[in-house]
């Protein structure tokens, strides 16, 4: 029998590993930037043509590299970093496995200039699918200068996985984000397209975060300092004002290297509870320095996964630090849920006696929705309460002056069925824990969660005003001034289009700052900013889902708008939002799949006391 374990060629071996180390143009640029980083450069330039699908190309003032040292940085494992096992537990560095380059080699067009600054003339070596081209002298400024051309080429498959340019480069500039952070020592710039997109100095922490966020969070970054013998920590935290419903602004470096510990965002959540909502998260970032015998970083290709020797002792210090900077800072751990900005008083609309009531900003007569439509043009129905009519009720044969609010689909006909109609008393729903809501039906109740069935009401409102492409736009008397970061003024220009068929008109100020001059009719001018900074995380967030863009942008624009747990509604409101969310054309569960009811017969309460 003829042997069939065979070595693989290197060039294959290292596409191999390039499938672990670099899954998108964002992994070349992390992993050139941080060799950069650990060469000594004070400045660091990044050129992007078409979101790194065209070109990377990093160029540093650092050390430079000899022609010996040049050649052999493209082998795999081939390290200035590690020199014994018992090295692997004492790395400062940001790279130290030597597979960086060899696997970018291996995946595209390298083109390599560099020179130490005690020599005269500098290397130059071009290398093209792991194979040398050229490698020779050439005239170069002292420092490194990279050039990643066409990533993928000879890998279609990975090629055709890549997402859409704005996407990409969201990617890159998140990466680009996290480096910038943890150096703010160093000078930086970023290059798109021939367009300046960051010229950060070199400067303190607060300054490169406000280089890098918006320059408005100045007045909201509270100073996070504490040491011990085992771990420091440093860095800034958001007040809860500038909480979002997203993670986008969260980061953690330990030792300067960013890590992704939801152990840890944990604990930060921990220490704002019954400051923020539940369905909100901080603004944070924090700095670790640990005595790296203390950790494991060399446990994910990307080294941003590490272990802790003890979890619970780190845990508890970064809450506990949290809370204490908190408590300097006098913020009282309870927030006034009771403010005028309820999304229910969004939208007014006259009753049959000539009166007002407010409702939630949800389907109005205009979205298209037939029962949206009855529900406007009469004074306020009560048929929820009449959920689920029996079995023997013929729901094509009107026997009232009342028309049913919910019309059956064959996926909802067994459930509207269930359960026969109450009496003709009024039930009025009862709110539990300021976030659910309890009313009663015939054969039992029903508990809505109110965050998520205001979310189905406008994500339907949305996604038909979207699809019909009606701009219901309410003008602005004093226009909101918006101020977004970066990879916020890529998305938006992106989904410009459909923010105005929502009803925003958004136009660019110069720089990162744009005028807000007309909002989605109905809509208050409360809290706007907020409502579009949230929005644009959720659609970012949600490009994953391979959802279409209308449905993204519908369902982010949902979740931003969509009241929140932890809110009081009077029984006008509840009995608003049980009336729309039962007009809507799946009113059984959220844009995100959650139900948003559940239903309860008697005989399931009568057990609990058998």
């Amino acid at each position: 029998m003829s042997d069939l374990i065979k070595l693989l060629p290197e060039s294959i071996a290292n596409q191999i590993a390039a499938g672990e180390v670099i899954q998108r143009p964002a992994s070349v640029v992390k992993e050139l930037m941080e060799n950069a980083i650990d060469a000594g450069g004070t400045s660091i330039t990044l050129v992007i043509r078409n979101s790194g699908k065209t070109l990377i190309h990093v160029l540093d003032n650092g050390k430079g590299m000899s022609e010996t040292d040049a050649r052999m940085s493209f082998e795999r494992h081939a390290t200035s970093k590690i020199r014994t096992a018992q090295d692997l537990f004492n790395i400062r560095t940001m790279g130290f496995r030597g597979e960086a380059l060899a696997s970018i080699a291996s995946i595209a067009e390298v083109e390599m200039k560099t020179r130490p600054a005690d020599v005269e003339l500098g290397n130059h070596i071009v290398i093209k699918s792991s194979q040398i081209i050229t490698q020779g002298f050439c005239q170069t400024e002292p420092g490194t200068s990279i050039a990643v051309k066409n990533l993928f080429f000879n890998v279609p498959a990975r090629k055709k996985f890549l997402k859409s340019d704005s996407v990409e480069m969201k990617k890159i500039l998140d990466e680009f984000q996290r480096i910038a952070l943890a150096h703010p020592e160093l000078k930086f710039r970023v290059i798109h397209n021939d367009n300046e997109v960051y010229n950060l100095p070199q400067g303190t922490l607060l300054k490169r975060i406000l280089g890098l966020f918006r320059k408005s969070y100045e007045e909201k970054l509270i100073k996070v300092g504490e040491e011990t013998t085992s771990v420091n920590l440093d860095g800034y935290i958001g007040n809860p004002d500038i909480a979002r419903k997203q993670k986008g602004e969260q980061f953690i470096f330990v030792n300067k290297r960013f890590i992704k510990s939801n152990y840890l965002n944990h604990a930060m959540k921990s220490a704002y509870e019954n400051l923020i909502g539940e369905d909100h998260y901080p603004f944070f970032i924090l700095f670790l320095e640990v005595d790296p015998d203390k950790i494991d970083i060399n446990v994910h290709p990307t080294k941003q996964e590490i272990n802790f020797d003890d979890e619970r002792i780190i845990y508890n210090y970064v809450k506990v630090a949290t809370k204490h900077a908190l408590g300097r800072y006098s913020l009282s751990p309870q927030l006034d849920f009771e403010n005028e900005n309820s999304a229910f008083k969004a939208m007014r609309r006259p009753l049959g006696n000539g009166g007002s009531e407010n409702i939630p900003s949800g389907i109005n007569s205009s979205s298209g929705n037939p029962q949206a439509s009855r529900l406007r043009s009469a004074p306020m129905l009560r048929n929820w309460q009449n959920l689920y009519a029996g079995e023997n009720i013929d729901l094509e044969e009107d026997n009232s002056n009342e028309e049913p609010l919910i019309m059956p689909s064959a996926a909802s006909g067994n459930l509207l069925t269930s359960f026969a109609p109450i009496d003709n008393e009024e039930k009025v729903p009862v709110q539990l824990h300021k976030s659910y809501i309890m009313v009663q039906i015939r054969n039992g109740y029903i508990i809505m969660d109110q965050h998520l069935a205001h979310t189905r009401i406008l994500y339907e409102k949305y996604l038909h005003q979207l699809n019909q492409r009606k701009e219901l736009i309410q003008k602005q008397l004093f226009p909101i001034t918006l101020q977004l970061n970066k990879s916020q003024v890529i998305t938006i220009n992106e989904i410009e289009e459909e923010l105005r068929g929502l009803g925003f008109e958004i136009e660019p100020f110069g720089g990162d700052t744009y005028i807000v001059q007309g909002i989605p009719a109905g809509m208050t001018d409360r809290n706007i900013e907020n409502i579009i900074h949230s929005l644009i995380d959720s659609y970012n967030q949600n490009i994953s889902l391979e959802l279409s863009k209308n449905e993204n942008i519908a369902r982010s624009m949902a979740e931003s708008a969509a009241t929140t747990r932890n809110k009081s509604l009077s029984k006008e409101e509840m009995r608003s939002l049980i009336d729309e969310l039962f007009a809507c054309e799946m009113p059984y569960v959220s844009p995100s799949g959650k139900k948003c009811f559940i239903s309860y017969e008697l005989s399931d309460l009568e057990k609990q006391f058998s």
